[in-house]
């Protein structure tokens, strides 16, 4: 069995290196291709899972050592693969929903000129991902991480005849770069102190090592996955990169790259339990995200950038969760996982509805839409109903369990954080139910698409469907098909897994699981949890289904002023950033040219002229020379006289 393992990475790989290097003769069969070598990896993942189900709870991880990448006196870096359950599970989700998305993609890029490429793109980002969840060491971790930022690059620029594309490209890749800094700094950390990258010596001695020293670790480790899942502080990205194509979207926001640090933080859960003040920041910026991406959602009109407020707030309850230690770490994943299925399927169901309105994206130009697509509405009713924690679904299972874990923190501590989590229950109920009246009820707000050199796009439909209304259609079955099957992990994904603790005996092995003491009942926690629903989606409803909708968004108050600009993130990072950026510099360049520049060249004016005071000294004169060495003899005279009398 170990030796399947590298055939994970091997064969989306394989097909990254033949799509973008195979030439234009691969533009037939391209996508064929990168959609067969993924679902081939898949298929790997469902047999080594069979094989880990036949070996007993305590002998389920599996290495696979492939050679020595670094092999010198002192550091030894391998290239060298661990299976375990937490890797298993991400493997399955990353490969079975990537597949998913690779079938969407044949239909929703059938008019690009540039598929065969895309799906190389996309080919490239599975191996990374597959890559960073299964190395053996951090050191082979962070070369997978860096891989998942080229190739979210390389996705979300991918239409760059776009400047916003490629400007969002370009974002995403420069924060991005400030969380590998923190994850290379805990590397170099680690190293010195553990003398070795391995995950099983760095966790096994974490009690032999200073509190600080794990603090330390911790808080960079942190850094890291603030970036890469967008969370506060490092979150700006997030909105910007739904300029990619929407498989993009549901690729790199539901199932893979923005969970890339939970995983981080349970795979390191250690670390974490052995600095209780690393431990805080992290649950501190889980609660305050999951507050800030759902304020942010509830504002925004763009279809996408609504989903992507969601993304972020529902990260932000994993972040939470992984936060609270073994009490929360099972959860944090648990709810990874069926938010991979029910974020996928309305991300694909939004691209849906783009595909039949004309690439439009603005919720308020839509309207009635349910009855035009029918599998569309439902797919993506059941993933909404998944994600607000309707009784019975997905949702209801993994959410609820998290704000139980945040309110058995106990003390103050555990009231704040399951308050923040039961506050963002609520207001997720609002935003989403926004969506779902907005786009598929109410009447139909649909205006003519503007002509198609006003909006540069590689979407066939705004080409083709310039200056005339929309005409709404169901999508094709190689898009609806991929959004029937995460519908059904919507639908039943959260109860196979909570119902009888299947999920918690699957993980607990490796990250460990602790029962923690609430202040409320389960039974009180799910009560609060449906009430604060009930209000959202009341509340949605007050104000998007009881009224007409006006295609022109009202001004609004001032907090959904400052929620359509993302509460004012780039603003911030403007005025702090980019602006204390330009002063430093032009102060680094002043000090540079008036000072260090003064000093060399003033040296090297006073030397110049002190040389050409004394050449005048050398002028060929032999009177000048007698005159000279009269003058030092008469001071030299003088001088031994002079010390002679003292």
């Amino acid at each position: 069995m170990e030796n399947l393992i590298a055939l994970l990475v091997g064969a989306p790989l394989l097909g990254a290196a033949v799509l973008l290097c195979g030439g234009r003769r691969l533009d037939k069969a391209g996508h064929w291709l990168g959609t067969l070598l993924a679902a081939v990896s898949f298929g790997i993942g469902v047999v080594l899972f069979a094989g880990l189900l036949g070996r007993g709870a305590e002998d389920r991880t599996l290495h696979q050592h492939l050679f020595s990448w670094v092999p010198v006196e002192g550091f030894q870096a391998d290239l060298a693969f661990q299976l375990d359950q937490l890797s298993m599970t991400f493997v399955l989700l990353i490969s079975g929903v990537g597949t998913l998305i690779h079938v969407y993609s044949i239909g929703y890029m059938e008019h690009d000129e540039r598929r065969r490429r895309f799906f190389g793109y996309l080919n490239l980002f599975v191996a990374a991902m597959l890559l960073l969840v299964l190395a053996d060491n951090y050191l082979l971790l962070y070369f997978g991480w860096e891989g998942v930022g080229l190739a979210s690059y390389l996705l979300i620029g991918f239409w760059q005849h776009k400047p916003s594309a490629a400007t969002a490209a370009k974002k995403a890749f420069l924060v991005n770069r400030v969380g590998d800094m923190g994850l290379s700094i805990a590397i170099m950390l680690m190293f010195t102190t553990f003398g070795t990258f391995a995950f099983g010596p760095v966790l096994a001695n974490v009690g032999k090592t200073s509190e600080g020293t794990l603090t330390a670790i911790g808080l960079m480790l942190l850094l890291a996955a603030c970036g890469k899942s967008a969370q506060v502080p490092l979150q700006s990205w997030l909105g910007d990169a739904m300029e990619g194509p929407t498989p993009v979207s549901a690729l790199i926001h539901a199932a893979t790259m923005v969970t890339a640090g939970v995983y981080l933080i349970v795979r390191s859960g250690a670390i974490f339990n052995g600095a209780p003040d690393a431990q805080l920041a992290v649950t501190v910026v889980g609660a305050v995200t999951l507050l800030f991406g759902a304020i942010v959602g509830c504002a925004k009109d763009d279809i996408k950038k609504a989903l992507a407020g969601s993304t972020m707030s529902q990260i932000g309850y994993m972040v939470l969760a992984a936060g609270l230690g073994p009490i929360g770490y099972v959860f944090a994943i648990m709810h990874l996982v069926t938010h991979g299925f029910f974020k996928a399927g309305l991300f694909l169901g939004a691209g849906s509805v783009m595909h039949g309105m004309n690439d439009e994206v603005d919720m308020r130009k839509y309207g009635g839409l349910r009855t035009y697509m029918p599998v569309t509405f439902v797919t993506f009713g059941l993933g909404y109903l998944a994600i607000i924690g309707f009784p019975g679904l997905s949702g209801f299972f993994s959410k609820d369990k998290i704000i139980e874990a945040a309110f058995a923190k106990g003390g103050t501590e555990g009231w704040i954080l399951g308050g923040a989590a039961l506050l963002g229950a609520g207001i997720t109920a609002f935003y989403m139910t926004r969506v779902m009246l907005l786009t598929f009820f109410g009447e139909k707000r649909w205006q003519p698409a503007p002509d198609a050199d006003q909006v540069p796009s590689a979407e066939p439909a705004a080409e083709h469907g310039a200056g005339r209304m929309p005409h709404p259609h169901e999508s094709p079955k190689s898009m609806t098909v991929p959004m029937i099957v995460l519908a059904f992990g919507s639908v039943f994904a959260g109860g196979f897994f909570g119902i009888g603790d299947r999920f918690l005996n699957w993980l607990e092995p490796v990250t460990g699981h602790a029962h923690g003491n609430p202040p409320i009942g389960a039974l009180t926690v799910t009560l609060s949890t449906m009430a604060v629903l009930v209000v959202g989606v009341a509340i949605a409803w007050s104000m998007y289904g009881r009224k007409p909708v006006p295609v022109v968004a009202p001004r609004g108050s001032f907090l959904t002023r400052a929620a359509r600009r993302d509460l004012f993130q780039d603003d911030f990072n403007h005025v702090v950033l980019v602006r204390g950026g330009e002063h430093l510099t032009r102060s680094l360049v002043y000090v540079d040219h008036s000072l260090v520049d003064g000093v060399v060249n003033g040296t090297a004016a006073s030397v110049g002229g002190l040389s050409g005071r004394l050449r005048k000294l050398q002028n060929g004169y032999a009177r000048s020379y007698a005159v000279s060495m009269f003058g030092g003899t008469a001071i030299l005279i003088a001088a031994t006289l002079l010390m002679r009398a003292v």
